[in-house]
């Protein structure tokens, strides 16, 4: 599903991306993981389309992001670290207007955003504008705007933060129903715990390059966590 082959980039001459290559196969989940500044959300941006880079490829089911954007953008979900939204929209206009976007069926889509609102517990709070939202609220309302048109592949930077242990749970079951069914996800954290739990893959990138890279079964032995292992790549 997610294909990024010998991926460079550079921010003003200095290169920030180095040879970085991921393939995220359909109905796995993969976690890119890395200390601040090492190149995380540098990567997802250029595999959502937002930066552009100098070298490599990405490919999302078969199609360039550089040479067929909308095809790209068209199979899957973005949410950034930031939940930066339309404040002055009510919630249900904004998740009417991406339905909009991807063109989903109306009622599909009142019945997946119910659903959704529920499980999250924001849906008594759907009419209200957007900027009375918490960052916690923002956080499960770009969640929902993500899930409920079930993207083909789900990228997540940070997903966890900002969100109460009950909401945490319930995206982690999301999080598996949507691979169950034949979806992918890749995204970033700096909660490992979740990471060693939840991933069926795992890479650690450091100051721009992969230092680690598999099946996370395989990389945690039974006397060392994930945890342990960042820490002892990370010096």
């Amino acid at each position: 599903m997610l294909y990024i082959n010998n991926l460079k980039k550079s921010f003003n001459k200095k290169e920030v991306l180095k040879n970085i290559s991921i393939h995220v196969e359909p109905k796995e989940i993969f976690g890119f993981i890395g200390h601040n500044g090492a190149g995380k959300t540098t990567t997802i941006k250029c595999i959502v389309g937002i930066l552009d880079f100098e070298e490599g490829n990405i490919l999302i089911n078969g199609n360039s992001i550089k040479e067929n954007p909308i095809a790209c953008k068209k199979e899957l979900a973005y949410i950034p670290d930031n939940p930066d939204i339309y404040e002055y929209m009510s919630a249900i206009k904004y998740l009417e207007f991406i339905a909009g976007v991807f063109q989903m069926n109306k009622d599909l889509f009142n019945e997946r955003v119910n659903a959704l609102a529920k499980d999250f517990e924001i849906y008594e709070r759907l009419g209200d504008e957007i900027k009375s939202y918490s960052h916690g609220m923002k956080q499960k309302l770009v969640l929902i705007s993500a899930l409920m048109h079930t993207p083909k592949l789900l990228i997540l930077d940070e997903p966890f933060v900002g969100l109460d242990p009950k909401s945490s749970f319930i995206l982690k079951n999301k999080m598996r129903e949507l691979c169950a069914a034949g979806s992918s996800i890749f995204f970033s954290t700096h909660v490992l715990e979740v990471a060693q739990k939840l991933c069926d893959k795992i890479a650690i990138i450091k100051d721009g390059e992969i230092i680690l890279h598999g099946e996370t079964d395989s990389i945690i032995s039974d006397d060392k966590s994930l945890e342990d292992i960042f820490l002892e790549l990370e010096g």
